[in-house]
C-alpha cells in the first residue's frame, strides 16, 4: 500500500475518490468543501437539504462528478455528532470509506484530515487514526479460498490531504505510524487465521525469524531439551499431550539506551486448545486455533517497534505449545514444578494458558526489567464479565495500569480494570501443593491473574485477558469476523507513548 501525505486543496486534487467526513448535526457542507461544492452546482448542500446525506455514523452516500472537478467521485461518510466524535470514530468512518471505494472498482482515494474537534488530538493522531480505519478496514484473508473472482479491487494507494504546509510533518508521523500499527493488527489477523495443523509452534518459530531480521532484533529459542534443564516444568506439563515440540521464544529489540531497563512483554502461545484432558466442548472449538493471539500480538508488537525505530529495549516471550489429550497429556491432580521452583496442583488442564505464563513471567523477571505486561486469551470469565468491546486488566502498578489505559483509549482497544486483592488467593489454595490453577466460578478473571501475580516478583506488572475481544462473530467498521488482533494496537500505542514521554 503506498499512503503518502501530501499539501493541497481538495478541489483541486485528481483522485478516483474523494472521501469527505460530514457531522450529523451539521446543516452546511462545511467550509473546507464550500469551493468544490460551487462547481458540483450545489449538490453537496443539495444532498444535505434533501435528508439523503444526515452524517449519521458510517452512513454513506456515492456522487460522480462527470469531470466538473478534478475528483472522479466523491464519499460522503458520516462521523456522528460533532460534539462525541472521537479519534476511534474516525477510525470506524474511515474502515467504512474504505470498504465502500474498494466496491466502486476504484484502487485509491484521497481525504482531508478528518479530526474530532474539542480534544487534544492532533494531526499525528488523527492521521494515524484515518490510516488504522482505512487499512484495517480492508482486511481479507483469502490463503486458503480458490475462488476470489468476486473479490473487489485491492486499495494501493491512500493519499491524506492537509491545507497548510504547517501539520504536514506531524501527519507525515501519524500516516507512518498508522501503517505501522494496521501491519501489526493484519499480521496478528493472519497468524490466528491459519489453521492450527499450519500454525504449530515450530511455524511461530519460523514467524520469529522472520521478525529477527529486522534491525535490532535477536532471537533465542529454547528447545524442550533446554526448558527441561531450566526447569520449566508449567510448560513442559501442557505440552506433554502434544505430537507437536514445545518452543520457548525469546526476541530482543534493543534500540534504547544501553544500561536502561527492558520493556517485557509475554504473550500466551498456544497454538490449539482442545482443553487436554478436560476436554472442551466441540462447538466452536476450531476459534481456539487463534489461543495463540497473545503472542502473534507480541511477535507483531516487536516487528513494529524495529520498523518504527523506536527509541526503547524491548523484550518479546513467546511460551508455545499445543494443548491436546492423550496418553501422555497431564491429568487432572498431577503436580507441577515452576520455573519459580513453586509447586502448582493442576485441576483443570484447561487452564492451561496461566500455566505457561508461569514460566514466562518468571523467566521474564529474571531480566531486571523496566516492567512486565502479558498478554493473553486467558478465561471465558472475562468474556461474561466484559463482553467483546473492553480488555480486562489488572495489575500490581498504578502508574503502568494509567499508561496502558491511556493508549487503549487512543487506540481505541480501551482496558477496564478489575481488583487484585489477595483475598482471592484463597480460591487458590491447594492441600498439596503451593497453590492450584483455578480458583472455582466465582470471580474466575480475577483469579487467573492472581495465578499469575505470584510469578512476577516485585516487578512493576499487568495482566491484560483479552479473552473477550480476540474474535469478532460480527462485522464491524474495520474490524471482521474471526480474529480481531485486537490488543496489538494498545501494545504499540504504550511504546510510542513511552518514547515521546522521555523526547520531551
Amino acid at each position: 500500500m503506498n499512503i503518502e501525505v501530501k499539501r493541497g486543496e481538495i478541489d483541486a486534487v485528481a483522485a478516483e475518490v474523494l472521501v469527505l467526513g460530514g457531522h450529523e448535526d451539521d446543516t452546511q457542507v462545511g467550509k473546507l468543501a464550500e469551493p468544490l461544492d460551487r462547481s458540483l452546482g450545489g449538490q453537496l448542500q443539495e444532498l444535505r437539504e434533501s435528508g439523503e446525506f444526515q452524517g449519521k455514523r458510517q452512513q454513506t452516500v456515492l456522487l460522480h462528478t462527470h469531470g466538473a472537478v478534478p475528483p472522479k467521485r466523491i464519499l460522503l461518510v458520516g462521523l456522528g455528532k460533532r460534539r462525541e466524535n472521537t479519534l476511534d470514530h474516525v477510525r470506524q468512518a474511515m474502515g467504512t470509506a474504505a470498504k465502500r471505494v474498494r466496491q466502486t472498482g476504484a484502487g485509491s482515494f484521497i481525504a482531508p484530515l478528518i479530526g474530532p474537534d474539542g480534544t487534544r488530538a492532533t494531526p499525528a493522531d488523527i492521521a494515524q487514526a484515518m490510516v488504522e480505519g482505512a487499512l484495517l478496514g480492508t482486511y481479507r484473508f483469502t490463503k486458503y479460498q480458490t475462488d476470489l473472482a468476486d473479490e473487489p479491487k485491492t486499495l494501493e494507494a491512500i493519499t491524506l490531504i492537509t491545507q497548510t504546509g504547517k501539520h504536514l510533518k506531524e501527519a507525515r508521523l501519524g500516516a507512518r505510524r498508522g501503517e505501522a500499527s494496521a501491519e501489526a493488527t493484519a499480521f496478528v489477523r493472519d497468524l490466528c487465521n491459519h489453521p492450527s495443523n499450519v500454525m504449530t509452534p515450530s511455524r511461530v518459530v519460523e514467524e520469529a525469524k522472520k521478525v529477527a531480521q529486522e534491525r535490532g532484533v535477536k532471537l533465542t529459542v529454547f528447545d524442550r531439551k533446554k526448558q527441561k534443564k531450566l526447569g520449566m516444568g508449567g510448560l513442559l506439563g501442557v505440552a506433554r499431550g502434544s505430537q507437536e515440540p514445545p518452543k520457548f521464544i525469546i526476541l530482543e529489540y534493543s534500540e534504547g539506551r544501553k544500561n536502561e531497563k527492558p520493556v517485557v512483554l509475554v504473550g500466551k502461545t498456544v497454538t490449539f486448545d482442545s482443553g487436554g484432558i478436560s476436554l472442551k466442548p466441540a462447538e466452536n472449538m476450531e476459534q481456539m486455533k487463534a489461543d495463540m493471539t497473545g503472542g502473534a500480538e507480541v511477535l507483531a508488537t516487536v516487528r513494529a517497534a524495529a520498523r518504527l525505530r523506536l527509541r526503547v529495549n524491548l523484550v518479546g516471550i513467546l511460551p508455545a505449545t499445543e494443548n491436546m489429550p492423550s496418553g501422555c497429556a497431564i491429568k487432572p491432580g498431577d503436580v507441577l514444578t515452576m520455573l519459580s521452583g513453586k509447586t502448582v496442583e493442576v485441576q483443570n488442564t484447561d487452564a492451561e494458558g496461566r500455566l505457561i505464563l508461569a514460566d514466562g513471567l518468571t523467566y521474564a523477571s529474571r531480566l531486571n526489567p523496566a516492567c512486565i505486561i502479558d498478554v493473553a486469551t486467558l478465561t471465558g470469565a472475562c468474556m461474561v464479565a466484559l463482553g467483546q468491546f473492553a480488555i480486562g486488566m489488572m495489575g500490581n502498578d498504578t502508574e503502568l495500569k494509567g499508561q496502558l489505559k491511556k493508549a487503549g483509549e487512543q487506540a481505541g482497544e480501551r482496558v477496564w480494570e478489575m481488583p487484585l486483592w489477595d483475598e482471592y488467593f484463597e480460591q487458590l489454595k491447594s492441600d498439596v501443593a503451593d497453590m492450584r490453577n483455578i480458583g472455582g466460578r466465582g470471580g474466575g478473571m480475577i483469579t487467573a491473574a492472581v495465578f499469575l501475580s505470584k510469578f512476577v516478583g516485585d516487578c512493576p506488572w499487568v495482566h491484560l485477558d483479552i479473552a473477550s475481544t480476540d474474535w469478532g462473530t460480527t462485522e464491524r467498521p474495520y474490524i471482521g469476523k474471526g480474529p480481531t488482533g485486537i490488543g496489538t494496537r494498545l501494545l504499540l500505542q504504550f511504546l510510542i507513548n513511552r518514547t515521546d514521554r522521555r523526547r520531551k
